[in-house]
């Protein structure tokens, strides 16, 4: 039972002998390095890329969930780039507009 479930596997139009399993597997280390990236200050983080990665994330999110056969890797790592890209963007957000601008202090 277990080797006719791996044999389905290997032999998925999406499996492991195509590029339709590689290229989603190796785009999780965007994803990994956003996730690393909740480390840093909000200040340090860029409008444009974490604009990109979101979009990035729910475009093809749903483009994986039209094409057949369906890509359950693609899909899994697109949402988790909109994910991350989202929060990033909301900690940006955040910081730049919601904190209260500091009083200057007077020197006298």
């Amino acid at each position: 039972m277990a080797t006719s479930k791996l044999q389905a596997i290997w032999n998925h139009p999406a499996g492991p002998k195509t590029i339709h399993f590689w290229a989603p597997t190796f785009k999780w280390g965007i994803s990994i390095a956003n996730i690393a990236d909740f480390a840093k200050p909000p200040e340090k983080l860029s409008y444009p890329q974490q604009i990109a990665v979101t979009c990035t994330g729910v475009i093809w999110s749903r483009y994986s969930m039209v094409i057949n056969p369906k890509n359950w890797n693609l899909f899994s790592v697109n949402v988790a780039m909109a994910g991350t890209g989202i929060y990033q963007l909301a900690r940006k957000i955040k910081h730049d507009f919601a904190t209260e601008a500091e009083p200057a202090v007077a020197n006298e």
